[in-house]
């Protein structure tokens, strides 16, 4: 994979004062599975909930910001600058400027790291950075002949009835159905589940690896939830604080009797192993550091280094996390030991384990990442809190998730320095997956941190229970060592109400 980037990690002002982009605090709204809590509101509306809950709890004064960024990926044509719209409809003042980006799941990580960019250049001092997504109204279009006669239309009603009549002309019955956003990515052809399907085939990541996996992610985020961790994150909506996606009642029996979902019958990605389709939101406050302790800010994170890469769409869609972690890695003279807290998006469990399967293997890091390599990460390390696979993944907004919790488990003592990983994909609604983006970020306190708003969630974190050690064959045609490669899973029968 290639990748680009500036090298803006802490820059010097005319005065010699060192600037460093920090993190404030971050929010997200529940996330809830589409077609429920949230199937009357519109993006936008999700974006606004999201950025007026982020202003509420930091108490700051809109007024202050100098740019808001905003993510999305399925994109309503009304608010195609989502951004702009969701900032002026919060109470954001209107000379605030702001703008909107789409790359698909990692569209928040995209803001982010652009805020960084500004704030670390002098060209801003406080940022807002999030995204948002809908599944429970998404554009549905005519069809292209249709679209075309419709264009058309204004001028054939000048010629009366024959003219309107001669528009139906070369119609077919197949072109009067309605066009959902495309399930399909437009490069390759390819539905990102057949991908996911033939990553883990390659990687020797089996079914049950899979569920175990997914059962692990569903547990542990219904054990955060309890424990009241993601009380500091949530803000109220709708009257709720609840998320509909947790099935913290999963056992191993009920994902092993799913079906497989896109290669049928021998596939091993399931609806249960998938990421759901899931309308959400998030928002974060970022500064530069010394305006953040100007304002009374108590930073809890502070982004040292990003890289993005682009791989191969063919046959290395979903393995971005993996070259985008060595680029980082690499460039912050770093080793995966130096790493106290890991998030990685749960696009697919299958995905997941397929990239720390490559990650572990030193005839992968040889053939592809110059050498260098990354070796095991600890599953005692990865989403102790649940992922996307339990989370949901509203696309636009993940990213702002994985932010926010990575920092808030290094304010609880998890770590000093973490990582996210986040691959380019969706399951059915897909652009083109090419980019993936890896960050670390340091907590610059070795105590807990807050704002200067009242936040919440004081609990400890304590390590994920019922771990075991599973193992996965290594495939033939992944070129990988020889034996057998550690991937780590939740013993479902191990597994208790508690982290």
């Amino acid at each position: 994979g290639q990748y680009s980037r500036p090298r803006l990690f802490v820059l010097p002002t005319m005065s010699g004062a060192v600037r460093k982009a920090v993190l404030v605090d971050g929010c997200r709204i529940p996330f809830n599975l589409s077609g429920t809590v949230y199937q009357k509101d519109l993006g936008v509306e999700l974006a606004q909930k999201s950025l007026k809950g982020l202003m509420t709890k930091t108490a700051m004064d809109p007024a202050l910001v100098d740019y808001v960024l905003y993510g999305t990926v399925i994109q309503e044509p009304k608010t195609s600058n989502i951004a702009r719209e969701a900032s002026i409809n919060s109470g954001f003042p209107s000379n605030v400027p702001g703008h909107t980006v789409t790359q698909a799941c990692i569209s928040a990580n995209q803001c982010f790291t652009t805020g960084a960019e500004k704030i670390l250049s002098g060209q801003a001092d406080v940022v807002v950075a999030g995204g948002c997504e809908t599944f429970s109204d998404v554009p549905i279009r005519f069809s292209r002949p249709v679209r075309q006669r419709l264009i058309k239309a204004p001028k054939a009603m000048k010629k009366g009835a024959a003219g309107l009549l001669g528009l139906t002309k070369g119609l077919k019955m197949k072109d009067l159905a309605p066009e959902a956003p495309a399930i399909a990515n437009y490069t390759t052809g390819e539905v990102m589940g057949h991908s996911a399907d033939r990553l883990s085939a390659r990687f020797g990541v089996s079914r049950a690896d899979q569920d175990a996996f997914s059962l692990r992610s569903h547990h542990n985020a219904a054990a955060a939830t309890e424990a009241g961790l993601y009380e500091d994150e949530i803000v109220r909506t709708n009257g709720i604080t609840s998320e509909n996606n947790i099935k913290g009642g999963s056992t191993m029996e009920k994902l092993q009797s799913l079906k497989p979902a896109f290669i049928k019958p021998h596939g091993t990605v399931t609806a249960g192993n998938a990421s759901a389709l899931t309308d959400g939101a998030s928002a974060m406050l970022m500064m530069n550091e010394a305006r953040a302790l100007e304002l009374g800010y108590t930073p809890k994170s502070i982004l040292r280094s990003w890289a993005y890469v682009a791989c191969d769409p063919f046959e290395d869609l979903l393995l971005g996390p993996t070259y985008a972690i060595a680029k980082v890695l690499k460039e912050m003279n770093l080793s995966i030991a130096d790493i106290g807290v890991i998030e990685i998006h749960e696009a697919f469990a299958g995905q997941v384990l397929s990239n720390l399967v490559a990650m572990e293997s030193k005839k992968f890091a040889d053939d592809h990442l110059d050498g260098f390599h990354i070796g095991e990460l600890p599953m005692d390390k990865i989403n102790t809190l649940g992922g996307s696979l339990s989370l949901g993944h509203p696309f636009g907004a993940t990213g702002g998730r994985l932010v926010t919790t990575a920092s808030n488990r290094m304010v609880r003592g998890e770590g000093k320095v973490r990582i996210g990983m986040c691959s380019e994909m969706s399951r059915r609604f897909s652009p083109a997956p090419l980019t993936f983006c890896a960050r670390t970020i340091a907590n610059p306190h070795s105590t807990r941190s807050s704002p200067r708003a009242p936040t919440g969630g004081s609990a400890t974190l304590a390590s994920s229970s019922g771990m075991v050690t599973t193992r996965a064959k290594s495939a033939k045609q992944s070129g990988l060592t020889k034996g057998r490669s550690r991937v780590g899973c939740v013993n479902p029968n191990a597994v208790s109400g508690h982290l």
